[in-house]
């Protein structure tokens, strides 16, 4: 009988990490982005690997877009989309918690299109946009920090880029099943309810509405 054809191994982008705690090791957030963002593109340690690999193995970072939308209402109210994280793909051992965060790898599909790792990284967080959200309004994006947490095992494989985007109007839906009961809360609701959320949705909140 011909053999099956070999199933793709996903492969994601990650950096040794050495070379981000050459750049200064910090715990939790930290807002110099300056410092970090652009040398990690650049670092020489840059590379794709199995991501099933990635995931057990500590001695390298995979670098992860975390979007995080935010909403202020005619009262001057700001509000955070979440979500329930469902039992479908992604990370299984954050299912059943709660974010504030929307993105996940970059992988050598997004570097099919370009050369450099800044435009990589670019098409990587648009992908991930486009697959988990339908966003419906206009708005102003930045990337405000980093996250880092070596205390949970999920966190000890990746390192989380902060983006906020100020968004117009409160018209973000999920656009795949793993996104549950989603939608714009205030900040002091998710802030009186963080020990539901995921470590890296914790360590966000307190760090930018805390």
């Amino acid at each position: 009988m011909p053999q099956a054809a070999a199933v793709a191994v996903e492969q994601v982008l990650v950096i040794p990490t050495s070379d981000f705690q050459a750049l200064g090791h910090f715990h939790g957030f930290s807002s110099n982005v300056s410092r970090y963002f652009p040398r990690l593109l650049e670092s020489k340690g840059l590379c794709y690997r199995p991501r099933g690999a990635m995931e057990q193995d500590p001695s390298f970072k995979q670098l992860i877009p975390y979007v995080v939308f935010r909403f202020i209402d005619a009262d001057g109210e700001a509000k955070v989309f979440c979500y329930q994280r469902g039992g479908g793909g992604g990370e299984a051992r954050l299912h059943a918690k709660r974010s504030v965060g929307v993105g996940g790898h970059i992988s050598t599909t997004d570097a099919e299109k370009h050369d450099a790792n800044a435009s990589v990284y670019r098409e990587g967080l648009s992908r991930e946009l486009a697959e988990e959200v339908v966003i419906g309004a206009p708005y102003d994006e930045k990337i405000v920090g980093l996250i880092n947490d070596d205390e949970t095992p999920v966190g000890q494989v990746h390192l989380g880029v902060v983006h906020l985007l100020d968004i117009e109007r409160p018209q973000v839906e999920p656009n795949e099943d793993d996104l549950a009961d989603a939608g714009f809360q205030p900040v002091s609701k998710i802030l009186a309810e963080l020990e539901g959320y995921e470590s890296w949705s914790q360590i966000v909140m307190r760090a930018l509405f805390g």
